[in-house]
C-alpha cells in the first residue's frame, strides 16, 4: 500500500469515527450502499454498508487489482500472453451462457486484451485465464486475492473465485468495495481507463461496456456491474467526476437492472448537487506549530502530507474551526517528517475530519542550560496545573 493510500485510509477511518451522518434523509432502492467523496474521504450516504453481500461480477475489480499490481511491479507486461484453458472456455466462455469475451479454447491472448475482456464486458473466461496464467491455478489466485485484500484493508471481505460465481466464502461489504475502487483509481491511473472504455471487439464480436452509467453523461468513468440471481440482486461500483470532485458509489441489491442504473444515477447526482468541497491547506504547508522541549528552538512547524479539505452541505451555516492535538511538549531532537500528532477540523461542535501532522523541519537538541531551563519550566507548569485541578475539585 502506498504512503498516500495509508494516509487516506487513516483519515477515512477517523472520519467514520467522528463525523455525523450528513444526509440520511435521502432514500435509495439499493439494499446496501455507500457514497464517498474521494477528495476528502467523507461518507455522504450509507445504508447497510458493512453488511456482507454477494459481490457477483464486481469481484472482478479485485481480480483486476492483482493484475494491475503485477504490472506496476514489473512482474508482468501488457504484451505477455496467457492460454485459454478448457476450464476458462467451458466454465467461463460462451458455452457457459454467462458473460464472456468469447476467447477460443487453447488460444493465447495478450494480458491487455484479457484486461479489456475482464472489465469492459465482464468476461468470466478472461477472469479465469488471468487467474490461471498469473498464479498457475484459479485456487492459487484466490489465495492471492485474499492476502492482497487484507493488505489493502479489506478486513471483512473474503474471496472464493476471481469471476463472481456465488460461493459461501465469496462475500464483501459496500464500504470495502468502495475503498478498493478508490485505491485502484488513485494507485493505478495508467490502467484505470480500461474500466471506462465503451466497447470491446474480440473474435469478431463487438460488445458494449456493461456499465450503463457511462452513457448517461453524468461524469462516470468506471467501474463494474454485477448480478447472479435474486439473492445477490443487481450491483454496481461506480465513480464519477464533476468540476474536479470525484465521488465513489458502491450499491448492492437493486431489484432490477433498470433500478440499479436509476438508483446509482440519483445517488451520484444528489452527492454532486448537495455538497461542496472546501479547500483549507495545501500538502506540506505549515498549519501551526508544536512546542518543543529541550531543543535549539521552542517550537516546530507542522503540516499534513496531503491537501487538507472538507466536504460540507451547500446549506451549511456552521463555522469551521481547527486545532492541533499532540502530547507535548515534543522532546528534541525532532526530525523533519516526524509524526507529531493530528489536526482536528470541526463543523460547529462536531469533528468532521482528522489527519496526521508532521514536523516540516528538524530541531536539534539544545544545550544543557537550555534543557535544564525547559525542565524547570515544565515542572513549574505541571505543579501549577495540578494545584488548579485540586482547587476545582474542592
Amino acid at each position: 500500500m502506498s504512503k498516500l493510500r495509508a494516509l487516506l485510509a487513516a483519515a477515512f477511518a477517523a472520519l467514520l469515527l467522528h463525523a455525523p451522518a450528513y444526509a440520511q434523509n435521502f432514500q435509495t432502492g439499493f439494499a446496501h450502499a455507500i457514497l464517498i467523496d474521494a477528495n476528502s474521504g467523507a461518507v455522504l450516504y450509507e445504508k447497510g454498508a458493512d453488511d456482507l453481500v454477494a459481490p457477483a461480477s464486481t469481484v472482478k475489480i479485485m481480480t483486476a487489482e492483482l493484475i494491475f499490481h503485477e504490472l506496476s511491479e514489473g512482474r508482468l507486461k501488457l504484451d505477455d500472453e496467457y492460454a485459454i484453458s478448457d476450464h476458462a472456455w467451458r466454465d467461463g466462455g460462451a458455452k457457459s451462457h454467462g458473460s464472456a469475451m468469447f476467447a477460443n479454447v487453447n488460444s493465447h491472448v495478450r494480458v491487455e486484451d484479457l484486461i479489456r475482456g475482464l472489465v469492459i464486458v465482464s468476461g468470466n473466461d478472461a477472469a479465469i485465464a488471468l487467474a490461471e496464467g498469473n498464479a498457475g491455478s484459479e485456487e492459487a489466485f484466490v489465495m492471492r486475492m485474499n492476502k492482497r485484500g487484507k493488505e489493502l484493508g479489506l478486513t471483512k471481505s473474503s474471496f472464493g473465485n476471481p469471476w463472481g460465481k456465488a460461493l459461501p466464502d465469496q462475500q464483501v461489504t459496500a464500504r470495502e468495495m468502495a475503498l478498493l475502487a478508490e485505491h485502484i483509481i488513485n494507485d493505478y491511473p495508467q490502467y484505470y481507463h480500461y474500466f471506462g472504455e465503451r466497447e470491446f471487439l474480440w473474435n469478431k464480436i463487438k460488445q458494449p461496456n456493461r456499465n450503463p452509467l457511462l452513457n448517461m453523461n453524468i461524469g462516470v468513468d468506471g467501474l463494474k456491474t454485477g448480478n447472479i440471481d435474486e439473492k445477490s440482486g443487481y450491483n454496481i461500483i461506480a465513480s464519477a467526476v464533476e468540476e474536479g470532485r470525484r465521488l465513489i458509489l458502491a450499491g448492492f441489491g437493486a431489484k432490477t437492472a433498470k433500478d440499479r442504473a436509476e438508483e446509482a444515477r440519483k445517488l451520484l447526482q444528489w452527492g454532486f448537487r448537495n455538497f461542496e468541497d472546501k479547500f483549507l491547506f495545501k500538502a506540506d504547508e505549515p498549519i501551526g506549530s508544536a512546542k518543543v522541549y529541550g531543543g535549539t528552538q521552542g517550537s516546530v512547524p507542522v503540516a499534513t502530507k496531503m491537501d487538507l479539505r472538507v466536504l460540507l452541505p451547500r446549506t451549511n451555516q456552521d463555522k469551521l474551526s481547527g486545532r492541533i492535538v499532540y502530547e507535548g511538549p515534543v522532546v528534541a531532537p525532532v526530525q523533519a517528517g516526524q509524526k507529531i500528532g493530528r489536526v482536528e477540523i470541526k463543523r460547529g461542535a462536531n469533528v468532521i475530519l482528522e489527519q496526521p501532522v508532521y514536523a516540516t523541519e528538524s530541531v536539534e537538541q539544545g544545550s544543557l542550560p537550555t534543557r535544564a531551563f525547559d525542565a524547570a519550566y515544565e515542572f513549574a507548569a505541571a505543579t501549577i496545573h495540578d494545584r488548579l485541578d485540586r482547587l476545582k475539585k474542592k
